[in-house]
């Protein structure tokens, strides 16, 4: 015998299944104005009210609408931009808090450093962890870019965005340079002498750039201060800015990059 109308409405829960039951549930007044009131649309039962929920949700809309069925799989992106921008995060938190217990100044540095391992709570922690971090997430970049070079994430139409990957790498390495000086220990000194002896080889400008990196002729307060805004300000500012185009571009190219194929023999 062929279902009313009433009966359908009327169709007990336990014998439905789950997404018919969700549309039911939908449809009625209080739940489909709380879900428009956040979503702005229908519910997503179709191709076009799915793009919706991707286009007019800000956390959403950092995703595509549609995603490659390879894209899904953990061994071939093995989660390493993931964990690039989680140990970026961790890095930034972990910076904040050590910020109030460090004076950039030549004659506080070191025993900041110090009393974050001997009196300050949990400070000991929050130093390895910055440290520890910032190791492992330019390890991170790194496997990151191989991994793009090595399934053709470079090629068309992805130029631009390969581009600010190595950018974004480079940044990642300046970032740990800079971080270097401000432990302001014999290591750190002697570390930061000789990387700015480097710049100073580059013919024509070495020597500007040297005088522009240290502030004075030689190693010194005018360093690690500059050094200081460096790594907590100007590079930070630039590779968030970067982050962010960086994943907006990966969308607007159509997702993850597909996997090379085998050429025919």
């Amino acid at each position: 015998m062929k279902e009313g109308p009433w009966q359908r409405v009327m169709k007990p829960a336990y014998s439905m299944q789950p997404r018919e039951l969700l549309k039911r549930l939908f449809n009625m007044g209080p739940v489909q104005a709380i879900w428009k009131s956040i979503f702005r649309q229908g519910y997503p039962d179709a191709d076009r009210t799915r793009l919706q929920v991707m286009t007019n949700t800000f956390l959403f809309h950092w995703h595509p609408g549609r995603v490659k069925a390879h894209t899904l799989k953990p061994s071939y992106t093995l989660g390493l931009g993931l964990i690039s921008f989680f140990l970026y995060v961790l890095l930034i938190g972990t910076g904040g808090i050590l910020m109030f217990f460090y004076i950039p100044a030549s004659d506080h540095a070191y025993t900041d450093i110090q009393n974050m391992h001997t009196t300050i709570d949990f400070g000991a922690l929050m130093r390895n962890m910055h440290r520890w971090g910032a190791h492992l997430m330019v390890l991170a970049v790194l496997a990151h870019m191989c991994r793009v070079f090595y399934t053709g994430g470079y090629k068309e139409p992805r130029e631009l965005n390969w581009v600010m990957g190595v950018i974004i790498l480079v940044l990642t390495l300046l970032l740990s340079f800079t971080g270097y000086l401000l432990v302001w220990d014999q290591l750190s000194f002697w570390a930061i002498t000789v990387g700015t002896n480097m710049a100073g080889a580059t013919p024509f400008i070495g020597n500007w750039v040297r005088l522009l990196l240290l502030g004075a002729p030689e190693v010194g307060q005018p360093a690690l201060l500059r050094f200081y805004v460096l790594h907590l300000a100007v590079l930070p500012i630039a590779l968030t800015a970067l982050l962010g185009i960086h994943f907006w571009r990966v969308r607007k190219d159509g997702g993850l990059s597909a996997p090379l194929k085998k050429e025919a023999e």
